[in-house]
């Protein structure tokens, strides 16, 4: 029989009296781990204890390694062990890998929304056409001898006005559905969230094609399907910009958001190629493909997506950096974030101050976001800056199919030449903001040089040549604004200093103001295609309005850059 002593000697374990029990007092075991792997038995060899107990602590090192390099939340999709399985334990910076994973996710996710939403703006041109270019059938209908390779019920002479209905029906319910589902989206499991929004905007996709199989002619139909597209639509963007906040933070975060938002140009090539490939033969392919591509893309956004770092052991990305609208050397530090908790002499540094007083880590009230500096001023810029971008994307093949005198595949390529632009104007907007710290100025200059470019669009682009030259510098300063508000912009606003630390603000930010943007994307197409009775001037002339007004949202926050800018210049 051992005595406590020995055993404490052999196997490191310690013992202490407990004073407690009734006399005599026993003796109780303490499991503190302080062990001696030196101790051996009669032999020289390692006792059995101490084998057991080097055992135990090596397996205990070998499950830490493990789970730094697995990630140890039990919320892990199925889709990311297989990856953190195949790839992970390879790579030395963790944060770096997957940073770039969420990139390349939330980039394809993106796109794969913006695909499906081109289909109806290529299709327009044989939804109705002129049927006298075509050869006829053996037999017509008497009473649609004009119009028998129409679709009804856009056969009429109000087809366009329907084509705008339909438009506006879409971008309404998306602008609506996205002050919702960014409210939301702060409430809820975000992979999840996004996963079934893009299902359910793919099968709305789809079933706008069944319309060509089934022979569905009826305008309510087409309606209840843009609907119920466009509520869904709505769940990508807040989505993908909270994703890429919560794993970059504010750091050169215009470049990286530059180059990230080329997806909506690339979504929207690759939907007119797609669309393009079937529509003059069997437009309802024009929709379901795209429809499935998308919910495919749901599928995988629910097994692969990690919502933030510290799902998968890694640090908060930082959210300290620039400070949208605030003159460019002011500089949001960890420690200014006290001094907007209260209205003090912080207002001295020349920046708006708003108390947002906020729960931490709860999410932000429609109202308190608005509250945000910043907010409503970019806000109401993107309503113009996105109507004028959205009127393209809607209009653009038609106009080109007028102007030019091609085939309905051919202006669906040719209008790709606009989105090649936007993808070059994102990533120069983004760069050039990063450089300057002045984001409100940037938007500003493209804003100034994208009326003349419109004009000269319209008065030149019936020639073929100069016409891609147009479209393409017309994209770079129609779409890089657009661009930056909506990513970069965003961002920092959704992370602003008078938040007070709460970190669930991004997705109800970023739904403001791309939802006021939205109805701005609504409206414009609208307006575009009921005055494009008057001719096409009239369409260009009311676009280079918009791009003015939306300058002048931005005017007080350009002249506060500027005024920082020279307060920095040496006298």
């Amino acid at each position: 029989m051992y005595s406590p002593a020995q055993i404490s000697s052999e196997s490191g374990l310690k013992f202490r009296p407990s004073f407690k029990s009734q006399p005599p007092y026993t003796t109780v075991i303490s499991m503190d781990r302080h062990y001696d792997s030196s101790i051996n038995d009669a032999n020289g060899e390692p006792s059995e204890t101490t084998t057991f107990l080097n055992s135990r602590r090596k397996s205990s090192v070998s499950k830490e390694r493990w789970r730094m390099l697995r990630g140890s939340n039990k919320n892990i999709p199925l889709g990311v062990r297989i990856v953190q399985r195949l790839c992970i334990p390879t790579v030395v910076n963790r944060i770096v890998w997957y940073r770039l994973y969420i990139l390349v996710l939330t980039f394809f996710f993106y796109a794969t929304y913006h695909l499906s939403r081109r289909p109806l703006g290529i299709a327009k041109n044989v939804l109705h056409r002129s049927c006298s270019e075509l050869p006829p059938p053996p037999v017509i209908d008497p009473n649609r001898n004009g119009t028998w390779c129409d679709w009804a019920p856009f056969d009429k002479d109000n087809y366009q006005e329907l084509f705008s209905s339909l438009d506006f029906t879409y971008w309404l319910a998306y602008a609506i559905g996205m002050f919702v589902v960014g409210h939301i989206a702060e409430r809820t499991n975000l992979r999840n969230f996004l996963a079934s929004g893009m299902i359910m905007a793919g099968f709305w996709t789809i079933c706008f094609g069944l319309a060509y199989f089934w022979e569905i002619h009826s305008f309510s139909y087409f309606v209840a399907v843009q609907v119920f597209g466009g509520i869904f639509q709505a769940t990508g963007w807040p989505s993908v910009v909270t994703l890429m906040g919560n794993w970059f933070g504010k750091k050169r975060l215009g470049l990286i958001f530059g180059i990230w938002n080329s997806h909506t140009s690339v979504g929207n090539i690759l939907g007119a190629v797609i669309a393009g490939v079937w529509v003059n033969d069997n437009w309802g392919y024009s929709f379901i493909v795209p429809g499935v591509i998308v919910a495919g893309a749901g599928v995988l956004a629910y097994l692969f997506v990690v919502v933030r770092p510290e799902d998968v052991d890694l640090p908060p990305a930082d959210h300290t950096g620039r400070i949208p609208g605030a003159p460019p050397d002011v500089v949001e530090k960890d420690d200014q974030v006290a001094a907007y908790s209260t209205v003090t002499a912080a207002s001295t540094i020349d920046i708006d101050v708003a108390v947002v007083p906020q729960e931490h880590d709860h999410p932000i009230s429609l109202l308190n976001a608005i509250r945000i500096p910043g907010v409503v001023e970019f806000s109401v810029c993107l309503f113009f800056a996105k109507a004028v971008s959205y009127t393209f994307l809607v209009w653009l093949p038609v106009y080109i199919h007028n102007a030019v005198n091609v085939t309905s595949d051919v202006a669906a390529d040719m209008s790709t030449v606009f989105d090649l632009g936007g993808i070059v104007g994102g990533i120069l907007a983004g760069l050039i903001s990063d450089l300057s710290g002045g984001s409100a100025t940037v938007c500003g200059v493209m804003f100034v040089f994208a009326a003349p470019l419109l004009y000269l669009l319209f008065i030149y682009g019936a020639t073929s040549a100069a016409l891609i030259a147009l479209l393409f510098f017309s994209g770079l300063v129609v779409n890089g604004p657009y661009a930056l508000i909506t990513t970069a912009v965003s961002t920092d606003l959704g992370t602003h200093p008078s938040l007070t630390g709460n970190n669930k603000a991004l997705a109800t930010v970023t739904a403001i103001i791309d939802g006021t943007g939205s109805l701005g994307a609504a409206f414009g197409p609208l307006v575009a295609g009921l005055i494009s009775v008057k001719g096409w001037e009239s369409v260009f002339y009311y676009l280079i309005v918009a791009q003015i007004v939306a300058l002048l949202c931005l005017s007080r926050l350009i002249f506060r850059e500027v005024r920082g800018w020279l307060r920095r210049t040496p006298a």
